[in-house]
């Protein structure tokens, strides 16, 4: 029989620090619930790996921090800048590499980014450059509060051209999704954010996400918010 291609699922956001971890970690323990095989991982890392620390609990220590976060860096700088200090530049090739060597091992993978699509990686490509090479499909975490609509908008335009407010669409259109992170404090425009976004967007879905609390980064809290948020976290992965 024919090996079944594992579908891979990119976890970008429009900045840092918008929730992409806890998306990601939401989605991985869902997937893992419904009996997908699935596995996570940060190819880039930057400062810390509280984020790798986390995946790795949530798949039951089945990759190894260095499987699940391949180039890591202490200085906590975009990659390329961390990279270009350390004298350790990073080719596009590698990043692809390892990824597709860890999609082998499972039915879905989930590939958590770092900051921002126009983030650079390497001299000469960024994370939308990466996206573009795996083909994949993209989910959108945005913090739901005011400057979201210009981060989100100008973040879904580099990821679908033309495809937003035009007829036109690409040759091999990117299959994208938008997830509102509430914040712990919403603001005024967090209520009708969703809506704007909505119709902005359409037909880009967008959905929103409730605020886990204080203590979201932990591997017990994301578990029980993803059995809570089940029906939500599957609308997402349809």
């Amino acid at each position: 029989m024919p090996e079944v291609p594992c579908r891979l699922v990119f976890v970008t956001g429009t900045d840092t620090g918008v929730g992409k971890t806890v998306l990601t970690g939401l989605l991985l323990t869902r997937l893992r619930a419904r009996g997908t095989r699935a596995l996570a991982i940060k190819p880039f890392c930057s400062g810390g790996r509280g984020d790798v620390a986390l995946l790795r609990l949530l798949q039951e220590n089945e990759l190894t921090p260095e499987e699940i976060n391949p180039f890591f860096f202490l200085k906590p700088l975009a990659p390329l800048a961390a990279a270009q200090s350390h004298r350790q530049p990073i080719e596009l090739d590698s990043a692809l590499l390892h990824i597709r060597k860890i999609a082998r091992r499972c039915d879905c993978l989930l590939i958590e980014g770092i900051g921002g699509l126009l983030v650079p990686l390497g001299h000469d490509y960024t994370v939308l450059d990466l996206i573009h090479r795996l083909r994949c499909e993209v989910l959108v975490a945005a913090r739901n509060q005011l400057g979201t609509l210009n981060h989100t908008l100008l973040t879904v335009r580099a990821l679908t051209p033309f495809a937003v407010h035009r007829k036109l669409r690409p040759r091999h259109p990117t299959p994208v999704r938008v997830i509102l992170m509430q914040p712990a404090v919403p603001d005024i425009s967090s209520a009708s954010n969703p809506r704007l976004l909505g119709q902005l967007l359409k037909p880009v879905p967008v959905t929103t996400l409730p605020y886990l609390g204080p203590r979201c980064d932990r591997a017990t809290s994301v578990r029980s918010a993803a059995q809570r948020l089940g029906s939500r976290l599957d609308k997402v992965l349809t």
